[in-house]
């Protein structure tokens, strides 16, 4: 019984923090209640779910959630394994620094963060669209515009979100042995080849599971800077899935229609997380 008692706690604590309110949203989804506590609830059936599955803004919303995880894929997966990579040439103090410059706005709050890029990205008297003047193009309000709000937000969730990638390719970097790499390079390998054929292959766990968590969480990483920044305008151009049901739920006080979009967005990401997680053993590769 020991080795159960340790996972107890944290065992409770899954129950209570997540597996129960998980199975009161799926209860939630079937009635048609405001979130006022003196207010009845009133069942509605699967109404709530055909409702949520014929909305246009969970079209929009669900492409721009795509959107988001594919620039996030190149920014949060591809770019940190350049930036890693070129962090393996820079020797002493400087390695630290370089590091630490990319590092460092991971560690600063979605409110501080979008305040800075607002100001940054301010019409009147921001440094970029000053920086943007100068070229000869005037950019207006980003935050405003429907073909630049989206592009705005994956520009400060990916500056923000890039030292997480790169602190998850270093570990993995970290834990690759240099005597392969020597031994390639012993038999004639360019450091190219080295790269693509030992370094990135032994690499593979680590960006199988940066990428996972690119597809679970680029929704969230956005959410709040989409609420500070955008409010998911205009007309809905920068919007994602998790900032539709914030809206559903306490803007509109609807909880059903609300908990049918969370429960069909849990069903999805949950398909999703199967598959990955069945095909990251065949996209794996460990030198053992």
């Amino acid at each position: 019984m020991a080795p159960y008692l340790y996972v107890l706690p944290a065992t409770l604590l899954l129950i209570i923090w997540t597996y129960a309110p998980l199975m009161q949203t799926f209860e939630l989804s079937f009635y048609d209640w405001n979130l006022i506590p003196t207010v009845p609830k009133t069942p509605v059936g699967f109404e709530n779910y055909a409702t949520v599955l014929s909305l246009p803004e969970l079209h929009q919303a669900l492409w721009n959630t795509l959107v988001y995880t594919l620039a996030f894929l190149v920014i949060s997966v591809a770019l940190p394994v350049v930036f890693a990579l070129i962090a393996r040439r820079v020797d002493g103090r400087a390695k630290t620094v370089y590091q630490a410059l990319i590092f460092v706005p991971f560690l600063v709050t979605p409110v501080a963060t979008s305040a800075i890029w607002r100001w940054m990205f301010a019409p009147e008297g921001g440094t970029i669209p000053a920086i943007a003047r100068s070229l000869g193009f005037d950019m207006g309000n980003v935050f405003r515009e429907p073909d630049s709000s989206l592009w705005a937000v994956v520009v400060i969730v990916g500056w923000q979100m890039l030292g997480f990638g790169m602190l998850v390719v270093s570990a993995g970097l970290a834990g690759i042995s240099p005597d392969y790499g020597h031994a390639a390079a012993t038999d004639g390998a360019r450091a190219g080849q080295i790269t693509r054929r030992i370094t990135l292959p032994l690499l593979s766990p680590s960006l199988v599971f940066l990428g996972l968590m690119t597809i679970l969480l680029s929704a969230q990483w956005t959410f709040p800077i989409i609420d500070l920044a955008t409010q998911g305008g205009p007309a809905g151009s920068s919007t994602n899935i998790y900032y539709l049901l914030y809206q559903f739920g306490f803007r509109n006080f609807d909880a059903g229609l609300s908990a049918a979009a969370g429960t069909v967005f849990f069903i999805g990401f949950g398909l999703i997380a199967l598959l990955f997680v069945e095909l990251s053993e065949r996209l794996s590769f460990h030198d053992n």
